[in-house]
């Protein structure tokens, strides 16, 4: 994919979670590039807008709404016949914090719906719309490192994370038109409200908060927006391995 510098803007990505984190910086990161943007959440962030952004509001958790929340949004995307469009697969919730054994179980499966159930049916709606496409496609999801490492009070997040990862694999093993990528992206530890959200639980609630403070005390994370700028520039102007997984090392 390539910069946009016309007045129309031929580039669109769509990414999910836009309320705020890494989320709400992709998409200014992209405005700035001139990509037209539609942004999905339950809610709108206030630093987005203008002519080439379009929001459009839809619960994820509420897995039975989403096909009719979205599936008209891909169509009018396509009939506009942009030159590529990118899906960034971003939204997601950390909790229910708690090791199994304590979990509740609707916590649990609001949980699944949002970080698992709703990146796949975002990708399905996504291939059946732009089938007979022919500029550029890419799906990006976005994973984490607990997708490999378990984390003690963070299971849900965990056994979700690992299957949008297998997701990317589905898509690059079902879809090997010319044109079309799907990646996985690892981001690192970004400094966002879920950074802070998983750290201050208790130990006896999320035994790996330790582990997250660290993080946090030795000035690990990293700004969403410099992580936005970098993902940005390596995974959805430039060029990517289809069905290959990224981390923040390589932006």
């Amino acid at each position: 994919m390539k910069t946009s510098s016309s007045a129309e803007s031929v580039l669109h990505a769509v990414v999910t979670g836009v309320s705020r984190g890494l989320g709400e910086q992709l998409a200014l990161a992209l405005l700035r590039r001139g990509f037209a943007v539609t942004g999905v959440g339950r809610a709108n962030s206030p630093s987005l807008s203008g002519r080439r952004y379009r929001f459009v509001a839809c619960d994820l958790a509420a897995t039975d709404t989403i096909e009719g929340s979205l599936a008209h949004v891909f169509e009018d995307i396509s009939c506009s016949r942009p030159e590529s469009v990118c899906l960034v697969n971003n939204a997601a919730v950390a909790s229910p914090i708690a090791v199994l054994g304590r979990l509740d179980a609707q916590e649990f499966a609001a949980s699944v719906a949002v970080n698992l159930v709703a990146p796949v049916l975002v990708a399905n709606m996504f291939c059946r719309a732009f089938k007979d496409f022919d500029g550029e496609l890419r799906v990006i999801n976005v994973s984490s490192g607990a997708a490999e490492r378990p984390l003690p009070g963070a299971g849900a997040y965990c056994i979700a994370k690992s299957g949008v990862e297998m997701l990317t694999r589905v898509l690059a093993a079902e879809h090997k038109e010319h044109g079309f990528s799907a990646i996985t992206l690892r981001p690192g530890i970004i400094d966002t409200g879920m950074q802070t959200f998983i750290r201050t639980h208790p130990r006896s609630e999320f035994p790996s908060a330790d582990l997250f403070e660290g993080f946090w005390k030795g000035g690990q994370l990293v700004g969403a927006e410099t992580v936005a700028e970098k993902i940005v520039r390596r995974l959805i102007v430039a060029d990517v391995e289809h069905g290959r997984t990224y981390n923040y090392r390589e932006l």
